[in-house]
C-alpha cells in the first residue's frame, strides 16, 4: 500500500520542498481550528447530539466554562468513527486542551455557506457564516489562538452543491457560486480580523457524483459533477484572491476532489473493494460509510495526505 500512497501524493502534487511565499512550519501549530460541515465535525458534550462539538441554532451561545469543560466524545462523528481532523491533530477525546494539538471545532453537520443562500438543512442547524458569528461572539476572548501557532481549516461546500442541485429559484449558478463565495470569504475575513489570522487551510468539494446517493443516477449525477467542477473552480480564484491579499498568510489548498478521484480509481490498492455501495458498519472494505460519507479509513487517508503537504510547506 505504501508505494501507491506514494502515488497518491505525486498525484496530488504533493512536493517535498518548500515552496516560495511566507514561511510554515506545520510542527509549530498547537491550535487547530474548523469550520465546515459533517466531514469535519466532531461531537462534543455540549454539542447537539450527532452534529456539533457546541451549540446549535437555537443554543448558538455558550458560557466560557461550557466551552472550556467541553469534552469531544469519541468515535462520534459522520463515519462512525474517527475522522480526519481527529487523525491529524491526535485529539480524539477529551478535552480540546490536553491534545497534542487542540482541536476547536464550529463544524456543524449538515452546513451549507449562508442562509441567505439556501435554507437549513435542519431548523437546528448552523450555517458556517453563523458558525464564525458563534466563534467571534462566543469564543475568541476565551480559548487561544497565537497566530504563529494557530491554522484555521474551512471546509465547505459538500452541502452546498448537493442541496442547490433542484433549487428552482436559482436561475444562473455561476452567479450563484459567487454569491456564495462572496458569503464564504466574508466569514473568513470576520474570522481573519478575530484572532484567526495565522495560516489558513482550504478544502475543495470532494466528486459526490461517485458517492452512492448519485453514482448509478443517470440524470442528476452529471449535473452534481458539473456543479462541484464549477463551484471548486470560483473557489480556487477566491483561496487565491485571499492569499494575493493577504501576503504574509500562509495558505494552504489541500485537493480533496483529486484525492477521493485517486483512491476511488485506484481503491483495491487502498483495501476497499467496494467504491460505489455503502456499508453502516465497519467492513474495512467499504469506501463509503452511507450515501454521502466515507468511512473511518478514508477519513485516515485523508488525514495522512494533508500532512504530507502540511510538512512540505507547500502553500500559495
Amino acid at each position: 500500500m505504501a508505494k501507491h500512497f506514494v502515488a497518491l501524493l505525486a498525484a496530488l502534487g504533493v512536493a517535498a520542498s518548500a515552496a516560495a511565499g511566507p514561511s510554515f512550519d506545520w510542527n509549530t501549530i498547537k491550535y487547530f481550528y474548523i469550520f465546515g460541515d459533517s466531514y469535519s465535525f466532531v461531537q462534543g458534550t455540549e454539542g447537539y447530539a450527532n452534529y456539533s462539538f457546541i451549540g446549535d441554532a437555537f443554543n448558538l451561545g455558550f458560557t466560557p466554562s461550557q466551552l472550556l469543560s467541553d469534552q469531544i466524545i469519541p468515535h462520534n462523528t459522520s463515519s462512525d468513527g474517527s475522522n480526519w481532523p481527529e487523525f491529524l491533530t491526535g485529539c480524539y477525546s477529551g478535552l480540546p486542551s490536553e491534545c497534542p494539538r487542540q482541536l476547536w471545532d464550529f463544524a456543524f453537520a449538515g452546513a451549507d455557506i449562508s442562509l441567505a443562500l439556501l435554507p437549513l438543512h435542519h431548523n437546528f442547524s448552523v450555517q458556517m457564516v453563523d458558525q464564525v458569528k458563534q466563534y467571534v461572539t462566543y469564543a475568541a476572548d476565551v480559548i487561544p489562538h497565537p497566530s504563529e501557532e494557530t491554522m484555521t481549516a474551512w471546509w465547505i461546500g459538500i452541502n452546498d452543491t448537493g442541496d442547490s442541485l433542484q433549487n428552482t429559484t436559482i436561475s444562473n449558478f455561476t452567479e450563484f457560486w459567487e454569491q456564495e463565495m462572496t458569503a464564504y470569504f466574508e466569514a473568513v475575513e470576520m474570522a481573519y480580523d478575530n484572532g484567526l489570522n495565522g495560516p489558513q487551510l482550504f478544502f475543495n468539494v470532494p466528486p459526490e457524483e461517485r458517492s452512492p446517493a448519485w453514482v448509478n443516477d443517470a440524470t442528476w449525477g452529471p449535473i452534481i459533477k458539473e456543479h462541484i467542477d464549477e463551484y471548486n473552480s470560483i473557489l480556487a480564484t477566491y483561496v487565491q484572491n485571499f492569499a494575493d491579499a493577504h501576503p504574509e498568510t500562509p495558505v494552504i489548498s489541500f485537493d480533496a476532489h483529486s484525492l477521493f478521484n485517486f483512491i476511488l480509481d485506484n481503491g483495491e490498492a487502498f483495501g476497499f473493494t467496494n467504491t460505489t455501495g455503502y456499508c453502516e458498519c465497519t467492513d474495512p472494505s467499504y469506501f463509503w460509510y452511507n450515501t454521502g460519507h466515507p468511512t473511518q479509513n478514508v477519513h485516515k487517508l485523508i488525514a495522512a495526505a494533508l500532512e504530507v503537504q502540511l510538512l512540505s510547506a507547500e502553500i500559495l
